[in-house]
C-alpha cells in the first residue's frame, strides 16, 4: 500500500479544509496511507492579534520569509499549532471514520531540533544584521519508528511543527522541512504539498517537472516562500523519498494530483 506525506500549507486550510480532508478520507477507504502534515500561520497571526501579541516576521539572505518566534509568540503558536488547529483537523478526520491523531513533534520527543542562538536577517536597509535566533529550530532528527507504528496500527497521524530543542524547550519549526524530513524517516512513497497555487511558477507559467538536480538553478527565480518548498522536495526525493509534488489546495478534490497530471513534480 502506497504511504504518502502531505503537507498542507495554512491558507489552503483554512480556505478548502473540508475539501481537502474528504479528499484525504476518500482515498484511505481505499487502502492508501496517509500522514498529514499542517501549517497555519495565518491564522496564528490572527490569534495574536486577538491576544495582544504584534507578529514579527524576517527574511533571510536567500530571501526566505519566515516567523520571528520570541518567548510570547511561542505561547501562541503553540496553543493555536497544537490546539486549535491541530485537534480541528483531528476531530474532523475522525467524524469521517478516519482514525486520526494528533502530534507535534515533542510528543515522545520524536522530531528534534536545535535551536538557532543566532540568525541573520536582512534589515529595514537592506543591510545583513545579526538578531538572537527566539525559539525557531533547525530539525536534527526525525525518528519515524514512532510515526509508522501509528500508521501500522491504522491510524494516520496529524503532525503540527512543533519540535523538541536539546533543552526541552518547544520550538517553532518549519512545516516544509517536517513534511520532508518525516517523508525522508518513514521511506515515504510521496511528499505531496499543498497551497494556495497551482504550481511552481516561472516567467508566468506552471512548471511540470522539476528535477532535483536542477533546483538551484531556478531558485532566483521562485518566490521565497516557494523556493523553501522546492529546496525540501528536492532533498526529500534526494533522500530516497519515491517522488514530490507541489500542488493546489483549493480545488475540489486536492488529492486528485495522485491520480492526474497536476501541479509541478520533483523527482531524480
Amino acid at each position: 500500500m502506497s504511504l504518502i506525506v502531505v503537507k498542507v500549507g495554512g491558507r489552503a486550510l483554512e480556505q478548502n479544509i473540508d475539501s481537502i480532508l474528504e479528499s484525504i478520507g476518500s482515498r484511505v477507504s481505499k487502502g492508501l496511507r496517509f500522514v498529514l502534515v499542517h501549517g497555519g500561520g495565518d491564522t496564528v497571526t490572527r490569534y495574536e492579534k486577538i491576544m495582544g501579541v504584534q507578529p514579527r516576521f524576517v527574511i533571510s539572505p536567500q530571501g526566505i520569509r519566515s516567523r520571528y518566534t520570541d518567548e510570547r509568540e511561542l505561547e501562541v503558536y503553540v496553543m493555536v499549532m497544537a490546539g486549535r488547529i491541530n485537534k480541528d483537523i483531528v476531530a474532523k478526520l475522525n467524524k469521517m471514520k478516519v482514525k486520526a491523531i494528533g502530534l507535534t513533534g515533542v510528543d515522545g520527543g520524536f522530531i528534534k531540533a536545535e535551536r538557532k542562538k543566532k540568525i541573520v536577517i536582512i534589515d529595514e536597509n537592506n543591510r545583513k544584521k545579526i538578531i538572537p535566533g527566539g525559539y525557531t529550530g533547525m530539525i536534527k532528527e526525525v525518528e519515524g519508528g514512532l510515526i509508522s507504528n501509528f500508521i501500522d496500527y491504522g491510524y494516520l497521524p496529524v503532525i503540527a511543527p512543533i519540535a523538541l530543542g536539546e533543552e526541552g524547550e518547544m520550538l517553532n519549526v518549519d512545516a516544509d522541512q517536517v513534511s520532508a524530513k518525516i517523508a525522508e524517516s518513514i521511506k515515504a512513497d510521496k511528499l505531496v504539498v499543498l497551497t494556495d497555487v497551482d504550481g511552481v511558477i516561472v516567467d508566468g507559467k506552471i512548471i511540470k517537472n522539476i528535477r532535483a538536480c536542477d533546483v538551484e538553478v531556478i531558485q532566483s527565480k521562485i518566490g521565497y516562500g516557494m523556493n523553501r518548498k522546492v529546496l525540501m522536495c528536492a532533498k526529500a526525493v534526494q533522500s530516497g523519498v519515491g517522488e514530490a509534488v507541489i500542488s493546489s489546495g483549493l480545488i475540489q478534490d486536492p488529492l486528485m494530483v495522485l491520480e492526474e497530471d497536476l501541479g509541478t513534480k520533483i523527482t531524480l
